[in-house]
């Protein structure tokens, strides 16, 4: 689609796992022609991964052209420098050092193609950590977040590859800032991206806390309420996440569940006086709440304006009314020829989503469309494909 902000932009994808996939998604689904470079014969070992990364490719590789090839063949590097010096951006999430001994480190790609943004998604920015391995769960642990997330003395990382995914997006965005800086420069840029200093980003609202108070943020198992009302609770047949966080709320939710006796309460004037009277006023709450069903509660909270969500599992979002009907979840093909639907971007531009031009490539799907774009011939193709350097 020409529409989209990125059409015309020509990225290549080293990558693989989340991190560096996750950068590509994001500049694909805007438009840009992503390709995604894969070892031959057998293409990026994130495909074959199981348990918890078996979703890992399906998740991040929409959009994008599949170029398998054997870059320890010369043709086969030949071909990728071809193809380096045509492109906009590179993107590359392997161990340090490894682009180097390629010979497609920043240097050597900049000397080819001096416009070319080179994107390095790594686990540290530059620094005595910087030929570290790191992992997502590495960074949550030594940056804090486990710590925040589970109990005093039993650190737990977060549900979801939470650094992996936002590390690629910050480095989507230095790409972004460095092709717009080209405009003016008519230079490409070494934009890093690292899991470490996105943690640190997600923790930074606690270190800013201790900052200004001098108090010590608590794992949020043990975290000090800010709201009178900010709790799970349990209804007749579920449970259900309330909050009543403002002045106005407070009284909505004592008219409209029977409790005149707090709203008129002197001690419950202020919201300090409510939050440090939570030991009180939690039992009424929960008391009336059981008195409902999931169903019925969620609708009288939707009807209030009081901030409500039921209690949800991954799984259960693929028939979230919302998601099916505004464009949230996309139509893929599973490697075996599943068919599934998996989340946009959460993005809309002019109210719409951005959507799925291209399904999950198979291993090499677009190698020959690549190589003769770049100026090869069938017969070269033919005899790439013959030696074993081009699936």
């Amino acid at each position: 689609m020409s529409n989209l902000p990125l059409a015309g932009i020509r990225v290549v994808e080293f990558a693989h796992m989340v991190m560096g996939p996750t950068c590509g998604l994001v500049l694909a689904d805007l438009g840009a022609d992503v390709i995604k470079v894969e070892p031959a014969p057998d293409g990026d070992n994130t495909r074959r991964l199981s348990g918890s990364g078996a979703g890992f490719f399906a998740l991040a590789n929409r959009n994008k052209r599949s170029l398998a090839v054997n870059l320890k063949a010369p043709d086969g590097m030949a071909l990728v420098r071809r193809l380096l010096a045509s492109a906009d951006v590179l993107i590359e999430n392997f161990r340090p050092g490894a682009m180097d001994k390629l010979g497609l480190g920043w240097t050597e790609v900049h000397a080819l193609n001096p416009r070319l943004v080179y994107c390095s998604c790594k686990g540290f920015l530059p620094g005595p950590y910087e030929h570290r391995v790191a992992l997502d769960e590495v960074v949550q642990m030594m940056g804090g977040l486990a710590y925040m997330t589970g109990d005093p003395g039993r650190p737990l990382r977060a549900g979801s590859s939470v650094n992996d995914i936002m590390g690629g997006m910050f480095g989507a965005i230095g790409i972004l800032a460095a092709l717009n800086e080209r405009h003016a420069t008519g230079l490409g840029r070494l934009v890093q991206s690292a899991l470490f200093e996105n943690n640190v980003l997600l923790v930074a609202q606690h270190m800013a806390q201790f900052a200004v108070t001098g108090e010590e943020a608590a794992p949020m198992t043990q975290r000090r309420p800010a709201w009178p009302i900010y709790d799970i609770f349990d209804t007749s047949d579920g449970q259900l996440f309330i909050g009543v966080v403002t002045d106005t709320q407070w009284h909505v939710f004592c008219q409209a569940f029977s409790l005149g006796d707090l709203a008129a309460d002197p001690g419950l004037v202020t919201q300090r006086q409510r939050v440090e009277q939570r030991a009180r006023t939690l039992p009424r709450a929960a008391e009336v709440f059981r008195g409902y069903t999931r169903a019925a509660l969620m609708e009288k909270c939707e009807a209030l304006g009081l901030p409500y969500a039921p209690i949800a599992r991954p799984v259960e979002l693929f028939d979230d009314p919302h998601l099916n009907a505004s464009g949230g979840l996309l139509p893929l093909t599973l490697a075996d020829g599943r068919k599934t639907k998996l989340p946009a971007l959460p993005l809309a531009l002019d109210g719409v989503r951005l959507g799925v031009r291209r399904d999950l490539p198979a291993v090499g799907q677009h190698g020959a469309e690549v190589a003769e774009e770049l100026g090869y011939s069938e017969a070269d193709v033919a005899a790439l494909r013959a030696a074993g350097v081009l699936v």
